[in-house]
């Protein structure tokens, strides 16, 4: 610190610099149970009990009903066209109102989708400032476990994040950041409430006249700090001690995986994304087993793949609660049409009618 940065004044020793915002290694104790937290950042997954781990039944099938391919008429293809254009600025509605259907094709479009139903925990230590509130800490009690602390179920298949204090992990400790002093040293001014004016270097003086910006004292008041030459503590806001605590997450997601065997070449398979289908099959369970007998091969090995895939992925670290396996007949017509001596095509899909076309006849076709 060189003579410039002392006649700025002292600082007073009592008062410490600001410490790290998180717990270093070793603050906490160990709440059993809860082993092996460093921070709040550190969230470990806890993998389901035995008895929360469903096994699927060896050698268990699925039958499906037949279903009846759906048909769209020529008004029904017309309207979606109109619609089409009408939404789109530079195209006329003229030609889908005037062409002439050569040919309306219904194409089979089967989309399986498997869903996955689970329940997730997890775990990190929290604090908060402790002004005197109740502490629920081990003296009441053993924190049980984190798969037998109670939870409300949402609705089944609905995605949902809840956070909960874990039962007697609660305990008070002075605050890391400060050593429990309630107020830290300024790192603007270094505790000294002043700061060397940058107008004139600190000499008092420019331009050989009187430093207007500071009087020509050559130091000014630390605004960060007004001049008290230290801060409120910003982890325990002054209060000197923290209250720290186990924090439970408890996650539920469904995990969804969809299936369309591509048999359509000119038609692009994501705009099926974008619509609903028919579901003709529904099997729900808290595990589903694979589908067969279903006149679609494809589906019927999808089923199976998918099935093992997720009872892999989810059933280590997670609690499966409901499995639900769909079948949907997306319905697709291809409509081929004349107009002003031309061909053109469009497919019609989706309960909703939607309508994709890689071409469009302008309504002033010239012969």
């Amino acid at each position: 610190m060189d003579e410039k940065d002392e006649e700025l004044g002292a600082f007073d020793p009592n008062i410490p610099e600001e410490g790290p915002s998180a717990p270093p290694p070793g603050w906490l104790d160990d709440i059993h149970g809860y082993q092996g937290h460093i921070g709040a950042d550190d969230n470990p997954l806890y993998p389901p009990p035995p008895a929360y781990n469903p096994q699927p039944e060896q050698d268990r099938n699925t039958l499906v009903p037949n279903v009846q391919v759906p048909t769209v008429s020529e008004d029904v293809a017309r309207e979606a066209l109109v619609k089409f254009a009408e939404s789109k600025w530079k195209y006329s509605a003229k030609p889908a109102r005037n062409l002439t259907f050569k040919d309306l094709k219904p194409v089979t479009v089967y989309r399986y989708r498997l869903e996955t139903y689970t329940e997730a925990r997890s775990s990190a230590w929290q604090f908060e400032p402790y002004s005197g509130q109740p502490v629920d800490g081990p003296q009441y009690g053993v924190s049980p476990p984190p798969w037998d602390i109670p939870m409300s179920l949402p609705q089944r298949f609905t995605d949902m994040i809840v956070k909960a204090r874990v039962p007697h992990s609660s305990f008070i400790k002075s605050c890391h950041t400060c050593h429990g002093c309630g107020r830290t040293r300024c790192i603007a001014c270094h505790g000294r409430g002043q700061k060397r004016c940058t107008f004139c270097h600190g000499h008092g003086r420019s331009r050989n006249k009187r430093c207007s910006s500071c009087s020509g004292r050559g130091r000014k008041r630390c605004i960060s700090c007004h001049g008290h030459g230290y801060k409120t503590c910003k982890v325990c806001n002054g209060r000197q001690n923290l209250m720290h605590f186990i924090e439970l997450t408890v996650t539920w997601k469904n995990n969804r995986d969809d299936f369309i065997p591509d048999r359509q070449p000119d038609f692009p398979d994501e705009k099926f994304q974008k619509v609903t289908g028919d579901p003709f099959f529904v099997d729900e369970s808290v595990l589903v087993y694979p589908i067969q007998g279903f006149p679609d091969q494809e589906i019927c090995d999808v089923s199976r793949k998918l099935i093992g895939e997720h009872m892999n992925r989810f059933s280590s670290t997670s609690r499966i609660l409901q499995q639900r396996q769909t079948i949907e007949m997306v319905p697709l017509t291809h409509a081929r049409y004349s107009y002003n001596g031309k061909d053109f095509d469009f497919y019609v899909f989706g309960m909703e009618n939607k309508v994709h076309t890689a071409k469009y006849p302008s309504a002033c076709t010239i012969l």
